[in-house]
């Protein structure tokens, strides 16, 4: 049987700069086990870990692949959610260290598989490759902390519109259908970014919606003032009613705004389509976020809110052809590294870890 691949990501340049949340990539207090694999760019790790999805999928029933905000392309990490195993390259800008060694983490090294002599020779070009990449992540950041101070404008004017009352009334009607039942205890919430802003502008894993939510709330905010609230009432009351949540923050404002929640147990999503990142699914229902909203206070303040939203998306696009150029470079300074590279090696270590993870699932039986 075909595995579930969900696909999101856990890092990504934001307002306030690179945010990580690679702290959820496992739990040690309820028995995962988490591989940090150390190297260079282009030394392998992403192929790694899409040789460990491949061929450990089916076993696993469900994979979560973590994408690289950079590279959208390119892997992050793998989580196998039922086998409570994961994955990650735990070099910078997300550098994962060892809390428990053995215990809880054990480390992959790939550092031993490169020519050391050949590195250390080009040691030049491969620091002034490393200093060009990261002034255009600093960049990057500065040009999403000027879009965060352009939208947190925009959405203190229009916020002065909301009907906050209304909203709450809305989501307790809604959790009054869809949460039937209460367990007595409180639910999780798994934190994930379904979207940031890449390489390639822009990204969001429709995809993931589909596999996730066959029913599907989808709330249109044009401003992005209502959507949050009522994701931020919907998540409380499910986690109250004993549902496991994952909640999806928004990239530019990760640790105060909310775009998306999934309940898995029930197939539902609530979802944020906005001018940032339209949702291509096919809604169970849909809700306007006008209906929350004073529109003559909006009508007065339309001008005002039209030049910050199209300032800030000009902010945005800047981040994002900065971050491309990072990306131009950052394949210039994985040459120097592929080179230099005894993939023989790089694949007898895949071999060994690969057989780790089959001998864990073994011992969890973590086929469903």
């Amino acid at each position: 049987m075909e595995p579930k691949i969900l696909h999101f990501f856990l890092g990504a340049t934001s307002a306030q700069g690179f945010v990580s949340r690679f702290d959820q990539l496992a739990d040690p207090e309820a028995g995962w086990r988490c591989h940090i694999i150390k190297g260079g760019p282009g030394t392998g790790k992403s192929s790694l870990m899409s040789r460990l999805s491949c061929q450990l999928g089916e076993t696993a029933g469900l994979v979560e692949h973590i994408h690289c905000s950079s590279d959208a392309d390119s892997l992050d990490g793998v989580i196998f959610p039922r086998c409570k195993l994961s994955i990650a390259d735990g070099t910078s800008p997300h550098v994962l260290e060892p809390r428990y060694p053995g215990a809880w983490e054990n480390v992959v090294s790939l550092c031993d598989c490169w020519d050391k002599k050949r590195l250390s020779g080009q040691r030049d070009e491969i620091m002034a490759l490393s200093k060009r990449i990261s002034s255009c992540h600093k960049s990057a950041a500065g040009y999403l902390h000027a879009a965060g101070s352009l939208l947190t404008d925009l959405r203190r004017t229009a916020g002065e519109a909301v009907d906050v009352p209304k909203i709450v009334r809305y989501a307790q009607g809604v959790a009054g259908r869809e949460f039937s039942r209460s367990t007595g205890h409180a639910g999780h919430e798994s934190i994930r970014l379904l979207s940031a802003i890449t390489n390639k502008g822009p990204v969001l894993f429709n995809e993931t919606v589909l596999t996730l939510a066959p029913r599907l709330y989808v709330v249109e905010d044009h401003w992005g003032v209502a959507a949050p609230l009522v994701m931020e009432q919907l998540r409380d009351l499910a986690l109250a009613k004993g549902y496991d949540v994952i909640s999806c923050p928004c990239p530019l404002f990760p640790f105060s705004r909310l775009d998306h929640l999934f309940l898995p147990e029930l197939g539902l999503g609530f979802v944020t389509s906005s001018p940032y990142h339209s949702i291509d699914a096919p809604a169970f229902r849909v809700i306007h976020a006008q209906r929350f909203l004073d529109k003559t206070v909006l009508a007065s303040r339309k001008h005002r809110l039209s030049f910050l939203q199209r300032a800030a998306r000009n902010m945005v696009e800047e981040a994002s052809a900065t971050i491309a150029q990072a990306k131009f470079l950052h394949d210039q300074l994985e040459g120097y590294y592929i080179a230099a590279m005894d993939f023989d090696r790089v694949g007898e270590t895949a071999d060994k870890v690969l057989a780790e993870f089959r001998k864990e699932m073994l011992e969890q039986d973590c086929r469903l």
